[in-house]
This record gives C-alpha cells, structure tokens and sequence, in this order.
C-alpha cells in the first residue's frame, strides 16, 4: 500500500469518528506506522472532522518532523507506545464521552478501570489500567505510557481519556470503539449492579484466542 494511501486511510477513519461523536472540535489525536518506520500523525490544532491528507505530521521514531504541519503535543505518548509495541501499527487517543466520564469518577482501580462486563472487552483490550492525572502534552505522560504499554494495548488517562492501539490503524479504531461500548455499558448497568465474566472465563478467553 502506497503511502497516499495509508494518509487516505487515516483522513477517513478520523472522519468516521467525529461525525459518530467520539472526538469533538479539536480534541483528541491518532496515528499509524508507515512501512518506512516513521509515523503519521494528526497535526497540532487539528480536527479529525476536516483533516488534510497531505497537511499530516510525518515524524521519526524519536519525534522529529519529517514533512507535514506541527505534530499533535501528544505524540510522544504515541511514539512512547509505538516503542514498546513492535507489532503496532495505529495510536487512537480519544475524548471520547464515557470513557472521558469515567476517567474523572473516584476511586478507580488504577490496575484495571473497567470490569470484565463482556467477552469483547476482554479479547479486544483484556485490561484497562490507569495514568494519574497530568496535564496534556506534559513528557511525563509519555513516560506513564512507555511503562503500561508493554502489558497493555489500551491505557486510561485520569481526568482526559484513553489511548488505545491496534496492529493496525483499523484494529486501533474497532478497539476503540469496543472500549467505549464498554464504558457506556457499565454506566447503564451501575446503578442495577451487573453479572461479570469469571476468572475462568476470562482464562478460557485468553488460551482460546492466545491474547496478552
């Protein structure tokens, strides 16, 4: 696939999830690996509702910017991830409305912010830890990240929202869109208490589909 196309390919599902309300104005940033290593990226100030397939941040392994507009002060969460996962190949960070909200809530588990309320949680993301609370674009994000990502494809960011990460930027999208499911599920079924997977549940999942 040609490199246009992989520009293409990232206009179109950033679109996607604007005009499904899942990033608002200006919010949020998303990624992929291109074949030659480097990254693309949304730019500073962008919106993923009217992106530019040339205007996108092309930038190295380590953060300089090859072509394109400014990268996103975000990025290097997703060089961070990119990093520690070989295999992967798209970044969504989103502020998406249920995850957002339940980052803000007390008392989260910080090992795991979201119960095993369906399979798909769990084949798709398994666990969602979290990153306390600091403020966008600071390095130390960045640092945060590097250490969760190994363990995990998917991270929780307190009091701003998830980034999320796929093999490619298809399966980061479908992962994304999974774990907001989930969150909006767990607020519709909190105030009635729900039914969760069993460990042995979730231990037949994980040897069935050999997930991390």
């Amino acid at each position: 696939m040609s490199e246009v196309q992989y520009r293409q390919d990232l206009v179109r599902y950033a679109r996607s999830l604007f005009e499904r309300g899942y990033s608002s104005g200006g919010a949020g940033n998303i990624s992929l690996k291109l074949p030659d290593g480097h990254i693309l990226a949304t730019p500073t100030n962008s919106s993923f509702g009217d992106l530019d397939a040339d205007e996108l941040s092309k930038v190295t392994m380590t953060g300089e910017l090859v072509s394109g507009h400014k990268a996103s002060k975000e990025v290097l969460m997703h060089l961070a991830m990119y990093r520690q996962r070989p295999a992967c190949g798209g970044i969504v960070h989103l502020h998406s409305p249920w995850l957002t909200a339940l980052s803000c809530l007390p008392d989260l588990d910080y090992e795991n912010a979201l119960p095993a309320i369906t399979p798909y949680y769990v084949m798709r993301v398994g666990k969602l830890p979290v990153v306390p609370y600091i403020r966008p674009g600071s390095p130390e994000i960045a640092v945060h990240v590097e250490r969760l990502s190994k363990e995990h494809n998917s991270i929780l960011l307190a009091n701003h929202g998830p980034i999320i990460s796929g093999k490619n930027i298809r399966e980061a999208v479908f992962n994304a869109e999974e774990l907001e499911e989930t969150a909006k599920l767990y607020f519709v079924l909190k105030p009635y208490g729900m039914k969760t997977l069993t460990n042995e549940n979730i231990d037949e999942l994980n040897t069935l589909f050999n997930m991390k």
